[in-house]
């Protein structure tokens, strides 16, 4: 894995943001947007599927892993079509792939990734190159400008008026997400002792907050810890994985602010009768009275994300295993 060398100040973000903007509106015909990546990254890009899925009334969407979306070759991605790709390294092979078979078609691309000179950046249009690290600000991370952008899509091409709610929330990052990690640091230490030993432990939310919960179980508990799981869908758990459901059986379930939060809080409420192993993260503790109500329920997720991870922080030290060790990934050939 890469590690970019150069850490983008915000002002040549902003123009970088304002530039695949102005270049998305200027292709008149645009009709289907296609978000794709790979793990934590394509993650990032579920909430924003269902923020265009919810909001759109025209524009098609998609979110894709960046494998399936190259070998699927698509006549639906033409001229009239903006795939929006994420790598945070910027080196994944299938991602850059993916960049070169949508320039192939005639796509518009727009890349999001911390290394501006990775392949990917050479690979895409539009590069817009995300804070990581010590010394970024939390309103320049990958998550946040990805909703910056999609948010700019659905008003030039929706007439929406929403990217200066969703901007304004964005801003207020560098206050919240220090707050939402402080308030949840002593529950996640006692959580991560409680569960460190645990071979198994499942993750599960819907809509907007469904991405966070799949990367918490893929990225952070499979491939950092080791620890079997499943992202569960709370929509799909009564048509089979509630009968896994047992009071010693480890959970953690995403209550949201968005429209599927009655569908995540049915399955709150089953799953809290039947295991005493429930953890239940809701984002109306959040503090997020700041944030314009139409947005805070797609914009919740970027909280969710820094909540688990301060979970899967505590879980690490406990176990004795740091999330940056690896069996395979970049130690061989695969």
């Amino acid at each position: 894995m890469t590690v970019a060398s150069t850490f983008v100040d915000s002002a040549t973000i902003e123009e970088q943001l304002a530039t695949a903007r102005a270049a998305i509106a200027d292709r008149e015909t645009v009709s289907r947007v296609v978000l794709t990546a790979c793990g934590g990254s394509f993650a990032n890009m579920q909430p924003n599927e269902y923020f265009l899925g919810n909001r759109a009334t025209t524009l098609e969407s998609v979110a894709l892993n960046a494998a399936e979306f190259t070998s699927r070759g698509s006549s639906r991605v033409d001229a009239d079509t903006v795939v929006i790709l994420c790598s945070h390294s910027g080196t994944t092979p299938e991602t850059v792939a993916a960049a070169a078979h949508a320039r192939s078609r005639g796509a518009l691309t727009v890349a999001f990734t911390f290394d501006p000179a990775s392949p990917l950046a050479q690979e895409a249009e539009y590069v817009i190159a995300y804070q990581h690290g010590d010394g970024k600000s939390e309103s320049y991370v990958g998550g946040a400008l990805i909703l910056r952008l999609v948010a700019a899509i659905l008003d030039e091409r929706e007439g929406a008026s929403l990217s200066p709610a969703i901007d304004a929330a964005v801003a207020q990052l560098p206050v919240l997400v220090p707050a939402a990690r402080a308030a949840h640091t002593e529950a996640a230490d006692a959580w991560a002792f409680q569960t460190r030993r645990e071979p198994l432990i499942y993750t599960m939310a819907a809509g907007s907050n469904y991405g966070t919960a799949y990367s918490f179980a893929i990225c952070l508990l499979q491939e950092m810890q080791w620890v079997h799981s499943a992202a569960i869908h709370a929509g799909e758990y009564f048509h089979g994985p509630f009968e896994v459901t047992d009071v010693d059986v480890p959970f953690i379930a995403l209550l949201g602010l968005d429209e599927t939060r009655p569908v995540e809080q049915r399955a709150v409420d089953f799953l809290t009768k039947h295991t005493d192993r429930a953890l239940v993260i809701d984002a109306k503790e959040f503090g997020l009275d700041g944030v314009a109500a139409e947005v805070q329920g797609v914009f919740a997720h970027l909280l969710f994300n820094v909540v688990l991870r301060t979970y899967a922080d505590a879980l690490a030290d406990h176990r004795g295993h740091p999330l940056s060790v690896r069996r395979y990934m970049w130690r061989m050939e695969y």
